[in-house]
């Protein structure tokens, strides 16, 4: 093969790689899409950035365009925001957004709530709501506070045990007008026992506000785990799984998604990708994220854990593929009924066709083994 060849197959080849890229880049912010323009105002857009995604219904549908800071010092943040055509049918003029985080630290993204079915239509150009952000910040120092306070009380109500201790024993040994006024020895024991019993309660709730200071998810116990906060465990969860035959069902390992066998924490993301494109690629009704653990340790953390997996490989299929979130919901299915079950446990993503609808939502976990 000459040279001539060997460098137009490389220019031809260049120039492929340089098209695919910049479809896709295009794609990804909607370059290739009929689009139209909306604006939020906020008071700060905390770390938001221009091209980060403005979600719909949880689907990626539009891309920050600019950030305009105020004209003044009292004025707010302008936020201007590319959305497909498509969303208009969703979006009116009372929907709302707000700047929320993908996980506890993750990129932040713009999420539009859907509007009334009465709303006006919006149009190219048009302003809609906000909300406030979370400042996770302020919470951190709001919690450091709470526990400094406790930690001052719990020394407090130590110190007044032992004052009542000592004046048990003067008391005892008669000592003082009180010591010389009782000779009943059995009152005495009585108010013994009881500020003994009284310091081991001290005691132990000193103990446990220390394991709370020291486990609490802002301090990276839960974060370890893969998770972070134990109220979003059951955000999406549902009862059971439903009756009708499902469409598609993708079944995991625990140990080919997690990186422990007692952690919630994803390490084989990629093992769940094949799963985020047939969602993408196929029309589908609900689709349940089943998840449980190995026999080992307690059964009670064990239905946590379950309900963690479920949540995070649920929340992974969210925020890296186009899917509608609320049809993907979660069944933490605690330790694994399997004969001889692994030690990491399973997860099964069981995939249902349109109609079929998901059960009415569970308050608490039910054993359903995957």
């Amino acid at each position: 093969m000459s040279n001539n060849v060997r460098l137009g197959a490389f220019i031809v080849g260049a120039l492929a790689i340089l098209a695919v890229g910049i479809f896709l880049i295009g794609d990804e912010k909607f370059m290739f899409s009929s689009t139209y323009q909306l604006n939020s105002s906020f008071d700060s857009v905390i770390g938001l950035k221009e091209g980060a995604a403005v979600r719909v219904g949880g689907v990626h549908k539009g891309t920050v365009t600019h950030i305009q800071l105020p004209a003044n010092p009292g004025g707010k943040v302008t936020v201007l925001m590319d959305l497909e055509n498509s969303t208009r049918d969703v979006i009116k003029q009372d929907s709302e957004s707000s700047i929320e985080t993908e996980g506890l630290l993750g990129d932040k993204y713009i999420a539009v709530s859907f509007g009334s079915a009465q709303a006006p239509d919006v149009q190219d150009g048009d302003s809609i709501g906000s909300r406030p952000p979370v400042d996770f910040a302020a919470l951190v120092k709001k919690a450091d506070t709470i526990l400094d306070s406790t930690e001052a009380t719990v020394r407090n109500a130590n110190q007044i045990t032992e004052n009542f201790r000592e004046v048990g024993e003067k008391i005892n040994r008669g000592k003082g007008t009180v010591g010389a006024l009782i000779n009943d020895r059995r009152m005495y024991e009585e108010a013994t026992t009881a500020a003994r019993n009284a310091q081991q309660g001290v005691k132990a709730f000193e103990e446990n506000m220390e394991a709370l200071k020291h486990n609490w998810f802002l301090r990276g116990f839960f974060k370890e785990r893969g998770y972070t906060d134990t109220k979003e465990l059951t955000k999406n969860a549902i009862a059971n799984l439903p009756q009708a035959p499902p469409l598609e069902e993708f079944g995991f390992g625990g140990k080919d998604i997690f990186d422990k066998p007692d952690t919630a924490k994803l390490e084989g993301k990629q093992a769940l990708d094949k799963v985020g494109k047939f969602l993408e690629a196929n029309s589908f009704g609900l689709a349940v994220v089943v998840a449980s653990t190995g026999i080992e340790g307690d059964k009670n953390e064990n239905l946590i854990l379950s309900q963690a997996r479920a949540m995070v490989v649920r929340e992974y299929l969210v925020d890296h593929f186009r899917v509608d979130d609320a049809r993907l919901k979660t069944i933490g299915a605690g330790e694994s009924s399997r004969p001889q079950p692994d030690s990491f446990g399973e997860v099964s993503i069981v995939v249902y066709p349109v109609g079929v609808e998901a059960p009415v939502a569970k308050t608490s976990a039910n054993k359903i083994g995957p």
